[in-house]
């Protein structure tokens, strides 16, 4: 196919997805890891380059790691963190906040921990966030710095309670559920929505994947920004699969 005819598709796709959020009463977005890739902040799945490329996740993020080796789990963990203390926002998550502003978007449901969404009327952090750990024993939470602070402070390298227990980060581990009441909020969204925006999500992890076929049974349609197939891309109203950052743009562009 022709480089011309690869820009008309592109335009034709973006247009017809700027039509249906402008028809559409409740727009919802829904976003994974490919969003903060702009930010400097790799995906999961990617060979060399992604999170888990180099390491066993059942190893290092699996909450029976944090149980049984909570010294090995904070090594991983604890880098993470650091890695992502300084990111930020990129023009992505600036260009959702903008059609929120426009009142062309209800809610974000995100997959992402990285606090990098926002400021937004609603947030549904599905798998939790960064910016805090808690204490499973008393309950009590610290903000990101201070478990920083902690996990230096600390000898094991495990950032700990006061109560002296190590500290869990407030995002779901491998082999935890999702937080109920997100969970059920983010599905009561989706039935809602006229239209279910996807972006930079493979839509393969359960349950968040199941959120677009909730849209769908419910009659709303679902579109998809994001590089790479998904099981849902035969379904879609639309799907854009280039540079997230530029299809964006191109969205709010046209609308």
């Amino acid at each position: 196919m022709s480089d011309a005819r690869l820009a008309d598709d592109a335009a034709a796709g973006v247009a017809l997805l700027a039509a249906r959020v402008r028809a559409a009463r409740s727009v919802v977005v829904l976003t994974g890891a490919g969003i903060s890739v702009p930010s400097g902040i790799p995906d999961f799945r990617t060979p060399r380059t992604g999170l888990w490329a180099n390491v066993d996740p059942m190893e290092v993020a699996h909450v029976d790691a944090w149980r049984s080796d909570p010294a090995r789990f904070w090594a991983f963990y604890g880098h993470r963190f650091q890695s992502l203390r300084d990111k930020r926002p990129n023009r992505a998550h600036e260009l959702l906040v903008e059609l929120e502003r426009r009142g062309l978007v209800d809610a974000v449901v995100t997959q992402n921990i990285d606090r990098l969404h926002g400021p937004h009327g609603e947030l549904i952090e599905l798998h939790g966030s960064i910016a805090s750990s808690s204490c499973q024993e008393c309950g009590a939470a610290y903000p990101l710095e201070e478990v920083q602070a902690r996990l230096d402070q600390d000898p094991q390298g495990v950032p700990r309670c006061d109560c002296g227990r190590p500290l869990k980060p407030d995002v779901v581990l491998f082999g935890e559920f999702l937080p109920q009441a997100a969970l059920e909020r983010a599905q009561a969204l989706a039935v809602r929505a006229d239209l279910l925006l996807c972006v930079g999500s493979s839509l393969e992890v359960w349950p968040v994947g199941e959120l677009p076929a909730l849209t769908l049974r419910a009659g709303g349609e679902v579109a998809i920004v994001t590089q790479g197939p998904t099981r849902y891309d035969d379904e879609a109203v639309a799907k854009l699969d280039g540079d997230v950052v530029e299809e964006l743009e191109a969205l709010l562009r046209a609308l």
